[in-house]
């Protein structure tokens, strides 16, 4: 196929380098890696794949640049915008992983990747958790690669939960019943203003014994997490929590935060009413985000509690 790609033009006369990327990128590569799961996971010998991958990518790059035979291919990669082939992979087959969890649980992908043992032999005697150790060592197959890494990925994805389904979702059932007040920090103004109406919140409802303020914060260092929540009520602190972790992103440790405040802020009888402060606005909108997000299982945690 790129072979015949040359037949539509060249520099002089045909499609301009731009067009040319765009073809390549949206008809010649999807239909190369077609099932690409076969043949690319772990313990997969992939010389001769890549052999001709990368051959064909470097056609593929010399005829949308207009480059010479004996350009370096990194050069003339990172020229077009290309990603290495090999790296292209890798981002596809993890996205790639996602599909595993969207399924529903009586498919029988699902039953496959079941790394629990079976509670007896004729229960799910075919699924990997029925496999020793050494024998999931031995096997092979894009399957046995899906189950090992997903759990890694994503420990925290839950498409499936109740609290995404139509029906019965927050957003369909309660959408008055929670609000954002965004603040643009670019202008000044604006700042000082919600820091005043901040202030004026704070004052107004800090002596009110059905309303809980909940004030989150996480920041990492050294790859070690910490996520802070103080939940005030009544003029009075009511619980502090600090958590530490390590290996997490931002968004999650935020998330987390908020998620320990408003759970214990849900314990006490009284509490009818709850503001969150945090800085980061984005990270809680990701609670009321019925879309496929790693952090599923943090948001179903909130919602229920509310």
């Amino acid at each position: 196929m790129v072979k015949c790609m040359k037949l539509l033009g060249n520099l002089v006369r045909g499609i301009n380098p731009l067009q040319k990327h765009f073809l390549y990128r949206c008809c010649a590569l999807p239909i190369t890696l077609y099932g690409f799961q076969l043949w690319f996971y772990n313990k997969a010998p992939l010389s001769y794949h890549m052999k001709i991958l990368n051959k064909m990518q470097r056609r593929a790059t010399i005829w949308i640049l207009g480059a010479f035979k004996t350009s370096l291919l990194e050069g003339i990669e990172a020229l077009v915008g290309l990603r290495p082939i090999k790296f292209h992979l890798q981002k596809i087959a993890k996205r790639s992983l996602i599909r595993s969890f969207k399924i529903p649980d009586n498919h029988i992908l699902k039953n496959l990747l079941n790394y629990n043992p079976p509670k007896s032999k004729l229960h799910n005697s075919h699924n990997i958790g029925s496999l020793t150790n050494r024998q999931k060592s031995l096997t092979k197959g894009h399957l046995i690669d899906s189950s090992i890494k997903s759990y890694g990925i994503f420990p925290s994805f839950s498409p499936l939960d109740l609290e995404f389904s139509p029906g019965h979702r927050i957003t369909d059932n309660f959408s008055n019943r929670f609000s954002f007040n965004l603040v643009n920090k670019k202008e000044k103004n604006q700042k000082n203003t919600c820091s005043q109406e901040l202030d004026e919140m704070v004052l107004r409802y800090s002596p009110d014994h059905h309303t809980a303020l909940v004030i989150t914060d996480a920041s990492i260092k050294n790859d070690i997490a910490t996520s802070i929540s103080h939940i005030h009520s009544a003029n009075r602190p009511l619980v502090k929590t600090v958590h530490h972790a390590s290996f997490v992103t931002t968004t999650e440790a935020e998330l987390f935060a908020i998620r320990c405040g408003i759970n214990q802020a849900c314990s006490f009888n009284n509490i009818s009413k709850i503001i969150v402060v945090t800085d980061s606005i984005h990270v809680a909108k990701k609670i009321f985000d019925c879309g496929s997000h790693p952090y599923q299982i943090h948001s179903a945690a909130i919602l229920s509690k509310l």
